[in-house]
């Protein structure tokens, strides 16, 4: 089925960063976007801004993923893109592995599941997994805490699915590199515009571009 002419878009944690970012990208490519925070406050001053959709989305809350993908009747691009970062050992009683998972694993594959009905009806899909450099087995799963734990298993995820995926719907991961966020500090050297590069590029690529990769600059990334 051919793209729709004005895509309908959810972008996790579309607030700040690469998400507000993304969602800007989009929306100048002519896609209607969403972009879901966990803070209301926060996500409409942003989507006023920026002149999109805001929905309530908090990732350890099931039901408000729910509540946002049933109230859109689903959605034609899902941008997989909010994340934590701890800095407790995993092997700490304080460990954030529960709470990485249900993140940046758990939550996304309960949108994914919550839009499948509409990618089935559309016959069209894309779906971006922001993943990162420290989630890459060839990287050595770098990172603090359980961060670069759940980015790998958001990359296996994102390999998996390609089998189950309705046809017309593709699926990848992709590492933004380095972005100067709250999360990657002031000291990187990418701005978010830069980092939303090659998201933007997975979620509007053709019939015949790629699916169950894992990117980095637009080019193929080791797993």
């Amino acid at each position: 089925m051919p793209r729709p002419l004005h895509p309908t878009a959810l972008v996790t944690g579309g607030n700040r960063g690469i998400g507000r970012a993304i969602a800007a990208g989009l929306m100048a490519k002519g896609c209607t976007v969403t972009i879901g925070a966990r803070n209301p406050e926060d996500g409409r001053t942003t989507a006023a801004a920026l002149g999109c959709l805001y929905s309530h989305i908090d990732l350890q809350d099931a039901d408000s993923c729910f509540s946002a993908v049933t109230k859109s009747d689903g959605f034609d691009i899902l941008i997989n893109n909010a994340g934590l970062l701890g800095h407790t050992s995993l092997l700490s009683k304080g460990s954030d592995f529960d709470t990485a998972m249900e993140v940046m694993v758990n939550a996304p594959l309960d949108l994914i599941r919550l839009c499948t009905p509409h990618w089935r009806q559309t016959g069209w899909g894309r779906i971006v997994n922001l993943s990162s450099g420290w989630g890459a087995h060839a990287q050595g799963l770098g990172g603090p805490g359980a961060y670069g734990v759940a980015k790998a298993a958001l990359n296996a995820l994102t390999r998996a699915l390609v089998r189950d995926l309705p046809d017309g719907v593709k699926i990848n991961a992709c590492d933004p590199g380095w972005v100067a966020t709250r999360m990657g500090g002031t000291g990187a050297p990418l701005t978010p515009e830069e980092g939303a590069d090659t998201p933007l590029w997975l979620a509007l690529l053709p019939d015949d571009g790629p699916t169950g990769g894992f990117f980095r600059k637009r080019q193929t990334a080791a797993w």
